[in-house]
């Protein structure tokens, strides 16, 4: 079932529903301060392929689980810097790449193994930003 709710705090949901009443299937969230969302819910959370676009105009395209970025993707900061990799619950974690807004890479190369958002060990990580850009393709044709 489709339909729209416009919550207590402002928040706006539109989109597909279960039968327990929870957002289930494709939808957009819209939030108080301007953010959105647009994709895959299950149980009531962003979940699948999504694209979440910040009111600073920073945005992630890729894999959620848990209503949180997970798996691969590309974020966007609203500066034009950019990762390109994994992600595990809301953080830079595993293989990726930065590009800085002039589109160079960093010297050295900030391309490697990164936990809790910081690049811990560099290596060649080619695949993963493969994989990442795929995702957030398949966030951009819900």
């Amino acid at each position: 079932m489709k339909n729209s709710y416009r919550y207590p705090d402002g928040s706006e949901y539109n989109g597909e529903w279960n039968d327990q009443g929870q957002r289930e299937g494709y939808g957009v969230m819209k939030f108080p301060d301007g953010s959105q969302y647009y994709g895959a819910f299950n149980k009531g959370l962003c979940d699948g392929n999504g694209i979440m676009v910040f009111a600073d105009h920073s945005r992630y395209e890729g894999e959620f689980r848990n209503g949180k970025f997970n798996g691969f993707g590309v974020f966007v900061r609203s500066d034009g810097m950019k990762f390109e990799g994994q992600f595990q619950d809301g953080k830079i974690q595993g293989l990726g790449l930065v590009t800085f807004s002039d589109l160079t890479h960093g010297l050295p190369r900030n391309e490697g193994q990164f936990e809790n958002n910081k690049l811990v060990r560099r290596q060649k990580c080619h695949g993963e930003v493969q994989r990442a850009r795929q995702a957030a393709q398949r966030a951009q044709e819900n």
